[in-house]
């Protein structure tokens, strides 16, 4: 990396670390981007070069999240079904950060406003086409495959459905237990 590139690199490292700290602080709603600029000692132009909006701030690593998704597919162990592998990756990613502390406030900030908790959303489902055709290019299905589409979309929808749940585990495992194996193997008529 070069050096100008490492300059934007630690530009948009402080621009998202004061975010985080001055959201933390005062609640997303109570900052302004002028402040993070500030904070950051950039001017607000600066800032939306770096983010497209004010809730990016806080969810800078979307394109490594993508990037996972689909290595958990395609590098899953052998014999492993893929709605397998996305539990896996969903239960280790779900456990990511327990008892930290600076997590769970992260996690309340994100759930009590209600603009990031959508943006967060919608964020995360924008893998949901990328997921789908890694999931067709390891069955050998058609790209526009509905069937790996739907357990794309159901996969990522995990994430809202086990929110607020008081055993998450167990909602994971319920949930990708119904789409390895259908209604009737999860026990229901």
């Amino acid at each position: 990396m070069g050096r100008r590139e490492r300059k934007k690199a630690a530009t948009r490292q402080a621009l998202a670390d004061a975010a985080l700290r001055l959201f933390l602080d005062r609640g997303f709603d109570r900052v302004s981007v002028r402040d993070i600029a500030e904070a950051a000692d950039v001017s607000t132009t600066t800032v939306f070069k770096h983010f497209p909006s004010k809730e990016a701030l806080l969810f800078d690593l979307d394109s490594d999240r993508e990037t996972a998704l689909i290595a958990v597919v395609r590098d899953r162990p052998e014999g492993m079904s893929i709605p397998g592998a996305l539990r896996e990756h969903t239960l280790r990613t779900h456990s990511e950060g327990a008892g930290d502390p600076e997590m769970a406030r992260f996690v309340e900030l994100t759930q009590s406003t209600p603009a990031l908790r959508e943006y967060g959303r919608r964020m995360w489902m924008r893998h949901e086409s990328a997921l789908a055709a890694a999931i067709a290019e390891a069955t050998g299905a058609p790209e526009d495959d509905p069937g790996c589409a739907a357990l794309a979309h159901f996969a990522l929808e995990t994430v809202s459905f086990v929110r607020g749940r008081a055993d998450a585990r167990q909602a994971i495992e319920a949930a990708f237990a119904l789409l390895e194996h259908g209604w009737p193997a999860a026990g229901r008529r």
